[in-house]
């Protein structure tokens, strides 16, 4: 079976009436959790922008609480499994700003929790790949806003 291209699926859908779209929009949110927080992030978004950066960095913080860092195998599945969440986090955003916060988010509770304490290969590559993420979405950005962000990746 071949899926249509999005340009077709654009076409089509514009010859769908108001309360089409509406009930097809529900019936995509309906499939995946991602498709829902896509969904509210742009619907509830555009009063409040920070409200996506406050809910995920509250998600990650609770996600940090609860991990398992006694050990280092421990420490370093939960922090893959917080980086997967931040990952797909940063996937339903557009906004650089936004996704640099919570780079930089992440990356500071590594080391607040002391996941870098234990020298382990696979959390200092983790923390390097999302500094090095950090550094290359702040180079796209305006120069004003480049030096506030490096000033506070040099921390790290």
């Amino acid at each position: 079976m071949k899926i249509a291209s999005l340009a077709e699926i654009k076409k089509e859908l514009a010859y769908l009436n108001e309360r089409e779209l509406t009930d097809f929009i529900v019936e995509l949110a309906k499939f995946t959790t991602d498709n829902k927080a896509f969904l509210f992030f742009k619907l509830f978004g555009r009063e409040n922008p920070r409200l996506f950066i406050e809910m995920v960095q509250e998600e990650l913080e609770m996600e940090f609480a609860k991990a398992n860092t006694k050990h280092y195998h421990y420490a370093k599945k939960s922090a893959q499994a917080i980086r997967r969440k931040l990952n797909k986090n940063l996937k339903l955003t557009k906004d650089k700003t936004s996704q640099i916060e919570l780079i930089i988010f992440f990356c500071k509770n590594l080391k607040l929790y002391g996941y870098l304490n234990f020298r382990h290969p696979v959390i200092d590559n983790l923390y390097k790949v999302q500094i090095g993420k950090a550094e290359k979405l702040i180079s796209t950005l305006h120069e004003d806003l480049q030096y506030d962000f490096k000033s506070t990746l040099e921390d790290l």
